[in-house]
């Protein structure tokens, strides 16, 4: 544990209730931005998407289950992959128990990844989770999207240093860098009306931590995310953690 300014209660209520006014704050300016998000323009989603389910192939309306919005999680779960991104599958971990709650309002949450649905079906199985999960395959579902590039695309980065975290990742996918890193993790929302299907936001990178709980949770200990220099991500899958 590092060293760290030790004040008295006195200046530690002065500094927070300073900070508290900083969070509320953040809080009404969410607030606002959640608006903006809702008052996006929706865009009709005129391709014939079709999904490898459990159930058969369906396309993107019956993925709703009879609600009239849903939630995808495009997970980084290639063709080659033999096991989901360990950072997907902490996101997941997370997405899991929400998904009762959100069809209490209305709404339905899946995974979407692009390797077959056997390899997916079982990887939940061994994860322990309940959501839906469906294979878009080789369409065009997660490229339309942006979470899909080819090697060439890819070549400047491929070309580069590869950080050691990526190779990290892509053993632990049990594939190589190129086949890692042409997936992308993203989140996706749609709207049932009439019958026609419209996409109404889209997001990666950072847009994620919502569905990363605990981040927000290590933003608010002594240490924080603690992750600045470190060669290897700490993210591992549920069930790889040692037992301490």
């Amino acid at each position: 544990m590092p060293e760290h300014e030790v004040g008295t209660q006195e200046e530690f209520d002065a500094a927070r209730a300073e900070l508290l006014a900083q969070e509320k704050e953040l809080t009404r300016r969410g607030d606002e931005l959640a608006r903006k998000r809702r008052d996006l323009p929706w865009v009709r989603v005129e391709k014939d998407y079709g999904f490898e389910t459990a159930r058969g192939t369906e396309p993107l309306a019956e993925l709703f289950d009879g609600r009239s919005q849903l939630l995808v999680y495009h997970f980084m779960f290639g063709p080659p992959y033999e096991a989901g991104c360990p950072v997907c599958s902490s996101i997941a971990d997370t997405l899991d128990p929400n998904a009762v709650h959100l069809k209490a309002r209305d709404v339905t949450l899946i995974c979407s990844s692009r390797a077959p649905v056997g390899k997916l079906l079982a990887y939940r199985e061994r994860m322990g989770w309940s959501f839906d999960w469906v294979s878009a395959g080789t369409g065009e579902f997660h490229r339309d999207l942006g979470f899909v590039y080819t090697e060439e695309e890819l070549r400047p980065f491929l070309e580069g240093e590869i950080p050691g975290t990526v190779r990290q990742l892509a053993e632990a996918c049990g594939t190589d860098v190129p086949g890692y890193v042409t997936e992308a993790p993203g989140l996706s929302c749609y709207a049932l009306a009439d019958g026609a299907v419209y996409r109404t936001y889209v997001t990666t990178a950072r847009g994620l931590e919502p569905a990363m709980a605990y981040y927000g949770l290590l933003d608010r200990t002594p240490m924080g995310r603690h992750e600045e220099g470190e060669d290897t991500h700490w993210l591992r899958r549920h069930d790889e953690y040692e037992k301490t």
